[in-house]
């Protein structure tokens, strides 16, 4: 399954649950975005040519983060630029999401295990303003799948 957080028209987030399953090769992000994310599954013996990637100049404005939970329970709470809380999710063991704009913030669940991904290189304080978020009393869940 594959879901895709949107507000006011621009997408905040793509998650990939574990149970999504398709044949042969899917991109699931438009081609401006400055991080890309895809699905493959291939049968056995099937072949992808060796290959080497050309020097491409890039501009990357803002940061975009790949997480791959490895193991656990986390809830993400989404975020607009303005910093107002708008929804939460909570992922599990499997699970992928790509954080594209907006805030987020994060509570694990239980002990979890994350792999991110991003562009770098990381500036430290200079890539991300941090405020404060949401009490637990004001979470909102879109949907059935989290609660």
């Amino acid at each position: 399954m594959i879901e895709h957080i949107i507000h006011n028209g621009e997408e905040l987030a793509l998650i990939i649950r574990q149970s999504f399953r398709k044949k042969g090769i899917e991109f699931f992000t438009p081609n401006d975005y400055s991080q890309q994310i895809g699905y493959m599954s291939h049968p056995k013996g099937h072949l992808i040519m060796p290959h080497v990637h050309n020097p491409v100049s890039r501009q990357v404005r803002y940061t975009k983060e790949v997480l791959f939970i490895k193991s656990g329970r986390i809830r993400i709470d989404f975020y607009s630029e303005e910093q107002k809380y708008l929804e939460s999710r909570i992922l599990a063991s499997g699970d992928v999401i790509l954080l594209a704009f907006g805030g987020h913030g994060f509570e694990m669940m239980e002990p979890t295990e994350i792999i991110e991904v991003k562009q770098g290189p990381y500036v430290g304080e200079k890539d991300k303003t941090r405020f404060i978020g949401i009490n637990s009393d004001q979470i909102i869940f879109k949907d059935d799948i989290n609660e």
